[in-house]
């Protein structure tokens, strides 16, 4: 019989990249029998992965407190070997799980939580550190109960255990990357993409400012792709001169955003230099670089060693729409030298970035929680 394992998020998409198209989908590939506990509106199962619905809250107070505890009692019907949940506001869960199963329960953790309070908007500053340190403390604490955590950057994986941590990096998927895209000296237009959450720390405004200080007589494009989160910066990025150059595309599928990739020219991640984003490992960087697109990114340490070392691109301040413009004609004036960035870039995603390689560690962690021999202690 095939272990069984569960899933579970109440925050993120039910077809989320990391937890259904990677981490499910790997796990199911590798024989397991796997189920995913996230908001849907039917029963289904999809590519052997069974999903079992939770309704959608209307507002974040009903999430934390109605919809974790339907998550939980779902949870507990599936009678799973192991429990890997996806969501802060579920290590509660988590701990009862451990508590009241025989089963492995996994804590994935995509993001630094308590630094990502700190900039958090519909908090009031005055409550963000208090929260942030308090959070930590309760991460802390239950984390101690679980049997692995599975983080994305090194970074988060210093905060936790060394031995029940794993790092499991978000890198993309090689089979969705495609074909590369078209050479550079085939047109005389510029087309520049973002994909992801458009948000000011996200250094959305400057890079559409960036489009102002740009010479007029360019034939130049912004593709964003991705959802406005705050009602008031979107209308601050719309009024902005250069939005004129903006194509705004919304929310596009996953394996849509390849389609993109493959006709643009430059792809950006300007994050704002908060202790949230100093050591991320944005999956859109790598998705970039697998379309064969030439990078622009913040100058983060991190980020120039990738970016620098791979030959893919080139680092600016994000907050200096002037830097960002300057090296938007830079590359814009040098079509070989995109050609040529892409291409590196592209061969260090298939020879390292990837979530190929990353599987075979979440496999591996699996094999382990559930070997008698290898069980880890909590």
């Amino acid at each position: 019989m095939r272990e069984r394992i569960c899933h579970l998020t109440t925050v993120h998409r039910v077809f989320d990249v990391r937890i259904f198209r990677k981490q499910a989908k790997a796990l199911a590939e590798a024989g397991y029998n796997v189920t995913l506990i996230a908001q849907h509106d039917r029963h289904e199962t999809v590519d052997g992965i069974k999903i079992v619905s939770l309704p959608r809250p209307k507002n974040r107070f009903q999430r934390i407190f109605v919809t974790t505890w339907q998550a939980f009692c779902l949870a507990l019907r599936q009678r799973a070997q192991v429990y890997h949940f996806h969501d802060p506001e579920l290590l509660p869960v988590g701990v009862l799980l451990k508590l009241l199963t025989h089963a492995k329960v996994i804590y994935d953790v995509h993001e630094d939580y308590s630094q990502a309070i700190r900039t958090k908007y519909w908090i009031s500053k005055p409550w963000r550190a208090i929260l942030a340190r308090l959070f930590h403390f309760i991460e802390q604490l239950a984390s101690r109960s679980l049997d692995a955590i599975v983080s994305v950057t090194e970074a988060i994986q210093s905060h936790f255990p060394a031995q029940k941590t794993v790092l499991v990096k978000n890198y993309p998927i090689l089979e969705f990357a495609g074909i590369p895209r078209r050479n550079p000296s085939q047109r005389n237009s510029l087309v520049l993409i973002y994909v992801g959450g458009l948000i000011r720390l996200r250094g959305i405004y400057e890079l559409v400012q960036a489009l102002e200080l740009l010479n007029s007589h360019w034939d130049v494009r912004l593709e964003l792709l991705g959802q406005f989160i705050e009602p008031t910066f979107e209308q601050k990025v719309r009024a902005l001169k250069g939005f004129q150059q903006v194509q705004f595309c919304g929310w596009v599928p996953y394996r849509e955003v390849f389609l993109h990739l493959q006709r643009a020219d430059i792809g950006f991640v300007l994050f704002h230099p908060v202790p949230n984003h100093m050591e991320a490992l944005p999956t859109k960087l790598f998705e970039y670089m697998s379309a064969g697109l030439p990078v622009i990114v913040s100058h983060f340490p991190l980020w120039r060693e990738i970016v620098e070392g791979n030959q893919c691109g080139v680092t600016v301040n994000p907050l200096d729409p002037q830097d960002i413009a300057g090296a938007i004609e830079y590359l814009w004036q040098r079509p070989e030298l995109r050609c040529r960035m892409g291409q590196s870039g592209r061969q260090a995603v298939q020879a390292k970035y990837n979530w190929e390689v990353e599987a075979k560690k979440l496999t591996e962690l699996y094999e382990k929680l559930l070997s008698p021999r290898g069980e880890r202690s909590s």
